[in-house]
């Protein structure tokens, strides 16, 4: 690191000294938390990343950082074969309180100088995900079948099409009765030649739902509305939860069959949500709870459109249920159309049309980030255009592929914003195949828009 580096630029030589050079590399391992070491004639730069534990830490000395948080009832620390641990280990407390103190203290926790570890909740997951299940199957017919080909199945969860309520989604979640088992099933359905009623299916683990602390949930004054018809609107559904209180509504947001209903009391909606659920909304039977608010403290939702209320509770994002899950494959999503279906041109929004370009005519240099957001159809251009608005890095496209029972190729893209990879959604990835990579990388683009909340193309999560 003493010697003298040389880095040509633009054909100029740039000459730093030993100690700008030493100076420089220790601002980068400052930066990144990442070590340096030179042998064998190599300058290695990294290790485990960042928010693990140190290989050559042990039992001796993570016991007493954990146990400031409560009683340990059971510490599980990974290890190599070599004698170095795998970086990650597993706390298990005699209380739910002690483990989630544990979490706030702990998380960020400077274990060593400069080495920081990353804790958070660790979930024995019962469910599993299976796709390509025939849509006119019944949740009875499900449940016998899971029953007849695993064990320990406890449930089923069938959620009706949006477009034709007596077909399911093409896909089902199976609950076991405890983890082994739902893993023990998963490793027999998972090569992806066992069938199902003539169907290869897919098979996954669940995305457990998240957790929400009890305090934060008696705040909540916002019910989750699912399985409404597409047809349904938001004015319908405002009259119907109206109805046992005049005017305990404050605002309804409708996304395709799925809606959130915001009151202005909790107790009014802690009422509605006992009266509403199981009642028939346009001929489809509802189904009502609380909306559960996560990511409450991601200060980058906080600064969606560039700008943070100063209401704490407009800073929660509301997610529930099948949300958040995969669903089955179909034809992608169109842009401009808007989730609920319905989809109304605002009198800003640019026509779409061409122009006759005369010669001499004068033209200015511009940059796309100087238009306004309703000049973009493309949502590719769109989520390029909103990250460059909140200041973020441009986003990431990364392409995989796979191949259908046809023998068709179908492209999915997972999308990376850097800005936000380190928070609880590292990449988004839509729940849809494409046959061309126009379309997946539309796809993706419009999945991502959704799930970041850009309420200028009126897919906002609901804040």
């Amino acid at each position: 690191m003493n010697e003298e580096n040389i880095d040509g630029t633009n054909g100029c030589s740039k000459v730093r000294t030993g100690t700008q050079n030493e100076a420089a590399l220790l601002a980068l391992m400052e930066k990144t938390g990442y070590n340096m070491v030179q042998e064998n004639g190599q300058r290695k730069f990294g290790g485990p990343p960042p928010g693990k534990i140190p290989r050559d830490m042990y039992e001796d000395e993570l016991v007493p950082v954990f146990e400031r948080a409560g009683k340990i009832y059971e510490f599980r620390l990974m290890m190599e074969f070599s004698g170095e641990n795998r970086g990650y280990a597993f706390v298990m407390y005699t209380t739910k309180e002690e483990a989630q103190l544990a979490i706030r203290i702990l998380n960020n926790y400077e274990i060593r100088p400069g080495k920081f570890i990353g804790v958070c909740v660790s979930l024995d997951n019962c469910r599993l995900f299976i796709g390509a299940i025939p849509k006119e199957k019944k949740k009875e017919e499900i449940l016998d079948e899971m029953k007849k080909v695993t064990e320990g199945v406890v449930d089923v969860i069938v959620y009706p099409s949006a477009t034709d309520k007596t077909k399911n989604r093409g896909f089902a979640f199976v609950e076991y009765e405890s983890h082994r088992a739902a893993a023990m099933a998963r490793r027999k359905l998972i090569p992806g030649t066992f069938q199902l009623w003539g169907h290869t299916i897919q098979v996954d683990w669940a995305d457990p739902e998240k957790e929400v602390d009890e305090e934060t949930m008696q705040r909540v004054k916002v019910l989750y509305v699912r399985n409404l018809m597409i047809s349904t609107t938001e004015e319908t559904i405002k009259a119907e939860f109206n109805k046992f209180k005049p005017g305990a509504v404050e605002r309804v947001k409708k996304l395709r069959d799925y809606a959130f209903v915001h009151f202005f009391n909790r107790d009014d909606a802690v009422s509605a949500m006992s009266v509403m659920n199981g009642k028939c909304i346009d001929g489809a039977s509802i189904e009502v709870t609380l909306a559960k608010p996560v990511n409450k403290e991601n200060t980058w939702r906080q600064h969606l459109n560039g700008q943070i209320s100063p209401n704490s509770e407009n800073l929660i994002v509301f997610a529930n249920k099948e949300e958040s899950y995969p669903k089955t494959l179909g034809k992608p999503l169109t842009l401009p159309a808007r989730l609920n279906g319905q989809h109304s041109p605002s009198p800003t929004e640019i026509e779409r049309c061409a122009y006759p370009f005369y010669p001499g005519t004068k033209l200015t240099p511009i940059s796309m980030y100087s238009l306004k957001s309703n000049h973009f159809n493309s949502a590719v251009m769109h989520l390029d255009y909103y990250c460059n608005k909140n200041n973020w890095a441009p986003p990431e496209y990364y392409l995989y592929s796979t191949t259908s029972q046809d023998g068709k190729v179908l492209l999915v893209y997972k999308i990376v914003i850097p800005a936000i990879a380190n928070g609880s959604q590292s990449y988004f990835m839509p729940d849809k195949l494409c046959t061309t990579l126009e379309d997946a990388k539309e796809l993706a683009a419009q999945f991502t828009l959704l799930h970041l909340g850009d309420s200028d193309l009126d897919l906002a999560s609901e804040f």
